[in-house]
């Protein structure tokens, strides 16, 4: 009996099946990293309005408790456990805005590039001072 090289062809695949696999494997991207960057951006347009939320609160509070509303962020960072959080969108603890009209306060998130193109959420608060 002649003996044959048949182990050489068996031990690996052939370029078909390789450029197969890859094809699937790039569909599979294509299809999934769309929804995992929406779900990110979401998550993070949260996050920062959820932050600003919780700004709005201590502003409010420390309006109450002062009798005027004040526009320096840094001076909630003790309302708040200590620090500012940081903004999820922007990437720093500096980004939200505060401004104020008379007795009417508003506070929002920046939209900074990390999260797309988004409106944020405007906290409007308001204080008789009575």
């Amino acid at each position: 009996m002649k003996k044959t090289n048949n182990s050489r062809r068996n031990k690996g695949f052939t370029l078909i099946e390789l450029l197969v696999v890859l094809l699937i494997l790039g569909i599979l991207a294509n299809v999934a990293l769309p929804s995992y960057i929406s779900s990110v951006y979401s998550a993070r347009i949260g996050a920062a309005n959820a932050n600003a939320k919780t700004l709005a609160t201590a502003i409010q509070g420390k309006a109450v408790s002062t009798g005027s509303y004040d526009t320096t962020l840094t001076d909630y960072a003790a309302d708040m456990g200590g620090t500012i959080p940081l903004n999820p969108c922007t990437g720093t603890t500096s980004g939200y805005s505060i401004s104020v009209s008379g007795a009417t306060c508003t506070v929002s998130a920046s939209t900074g590039t990390s999260c797309g193109a988004w409106t944020p959420t405007s906290y409007i608060l308001g204080y008789s001072g009575e």
